[in-house]
Protein backbone atom coordinates (compact mmCIF):
# COMPACT_ATOMS: atom_id res chain seq x y z
CA UNK A 1 0.00 0.00 0.00
CA UNK A 2 1.76 3.40 -0.94
CA UNK A 3 1.62 6.75 1.40
CA UNK A 4 -1.54 7.66 -0.77
CA UNK A 5 -3.77 5.04 -0.56
CA UNK A 6 -3.79 4.88 3.14
CA UNK A 7 -4.32 8.77 3.29
CA UNK A 8 -6.78 8.33 0.49
CA UNK A 9 -8.49 5.40 3.05
CA UNK A 10 -8.30 7.98 5.94
CA UNK A 11 -9.94 10.56 4.42
CA UNK A 12 -12.68 8.72 2.27
CA UNK A 13 -16.61 10.27 3.32
CA UNK A 14 -14.77 13.70 3.97
CA UNK A 15 -15.15 16.95 1.75
CA UNK A 16 -12.28 17.66 -1.02
CA UNK A 17 -11.99 20.89 0.54
CA UNK A 18 -11.25 19.17 4.05
CA UNK A 19 -9.26 16.35 2.64
CA UNK A 20 -6.43 18.81 0.92
CA UNK A 21 -6.68 20.94 4.07
CA UNK A 22 -5.23 18.01 5.98
CA UNK A 23 -3.30 16.39 3.34
CA UNK A 24 -1.52 19.74 3.87
CA UNK A 25 -1.36 19.27 7.49
CA UNK A 26 0.47 16.53 6.86
CA UNK A 27 2.67 16.94 4.77
CA UNK A 28 3.92 20.25 6.15
CA UNK A 29 4.47 18.19 9.97
CA UNK A 30 6.07 15.40 7.83
CA UNK A 31 8.44 18.47 6.26
CA UNK A 32 9.19 20.27 9.80
CA UNK A 33 9.88 17.21 11.60
CA UNK A 34 11.25 14.56 9.73
CA UNK A 35 8.74 12.11 10.53
CA UNK A 36 7.08 9.91 7.88
CA UNK A 37 3.66 10.09 6.58
CA UNK A 38 3.08 6.90 7.06
CA UNK A 39 3.63 7.25 10.38
CA UNK A 40 1.71 10.65 10.99
CA UNK A 41 -1.71 9.43 8.68
CA UNK A 42 -1.43 6.07 11.67
CA UNK A 43 -1.42 8.22 14.38
CA UNK A 44 -4.13 10.46 13.02
CA UNK A 45 -6.00 7.06 12.93
CA UNK A 46 -5.55 5.67 16.18
CA UNK A 47 -6.10 9.41 17.99
CA UNK A 48 -9.23 9.72 15.75
CA UNK A 49 -10.30 6.04 16.89
CA UNK A 50 -9.37 6.35 20.20
CA UNK A 51 -11.22 9.66 21.02
CA UNK A 52 -14.79 8.65 19.19
CA UNK A 53 -14.92 6.23 21.92
CA UNK A 54 -15.49 8.60 24.53
CA UNK A 55 -16.56 11.84 22.08
CA UNK A 56 -18.73 12.83 19.17
CA UNK A 57 -15.93 14.51 17.12
CA UNK A 58 -15.88 16.59 14.01
CA UNK A 59 -13.28 14.35 12.09
CA UNK A 60 -12.99 16.97 9.24
CA UNK A 61 -12.29 20.13 11.50
CA UNK A 62 -9.22 18.03 12.93
CA UNK A 63 -5.83 19.58 12.97
CA UNK A 64 -2.85 18.21 14.33
CA UNK A 65 0.79 19.92 14.31
CA UNK A 66 4.52 19.61 15.69
CA UNK A 67 5.46 22.51 17.77
CA UNK A 68 9.21 22.57 18.58
CA UNK A 69 10.39 24.73 21.74
CA UNK A 70 14.20 24.54 22.76
CA UNK A 71 14.57 21.13 22.42
CA UNK A 72 11.48 19.60 22.95
CA UNK A 73 8.82 18.90 20.19
CA UNK A 74 5.01 18.87 21.72
CA UNK A 75 1.85 17.32 19.19
CA UNK A 76 -0.88 19.74 19.27
CA UNK A 77 -4.32 18.49 18.54
CA UNK A 78 -7.54 20.46 18.10
CA UNK A 79 -10.41 18.41 17.98
CA UNK A 80 -13.89 19.83 17.47
CA UNK A 81 -16.15 18.06 19.85
CA UNK A 82 -19.96 17.70 18.75
CA UNK A 83 -21.15 16.04 21.43
CA UNK A 84 -20.24 14.23 24.87
CA UNK A 85 -20.84 10.41 25.06
CA UNK A 86 -22.52 9.48 27.78
CA UNK A 87 -21.09 5.99 29.48
CA UNK A 88 -22.67 3.17 29.33
CA UNK A 89 -23.68 1.54 32.40
CA UNK A 90 -22.67 -2.67 33.18
CA UNK A 91 -25.97 -4.76 32.39
CA UNK A 92 -25.04 -5.63 36.10
CA UNK A 93 -25.15 -2.56 37.77
CA UNK A 94 -28.74 -1.80 35.71
CA UNK A 95 -29.85 -5.34 36.74
CA UNK A 96 -28.64 -4.49 40.48
CA UNK A 97 -30.74 -1.46 40.28
CA UNK A 98 -33.90 -3.69 39.13
CA UNK A 99 -33.48 -6.32 41.66
CA UNK A 100 -31.37 -8.71 39.95
CA UNK A 101 -34.20 -9.31 36.89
Amino acid sequence: MGIFDGISKLFAGQKSGAVAKERLQLVLIHDRNDISPEVLTALRADLINTIKKYLDIDEGGIELDLNREDHSVALLASIPLKNMRRPVRGRKAAQEEGGGR
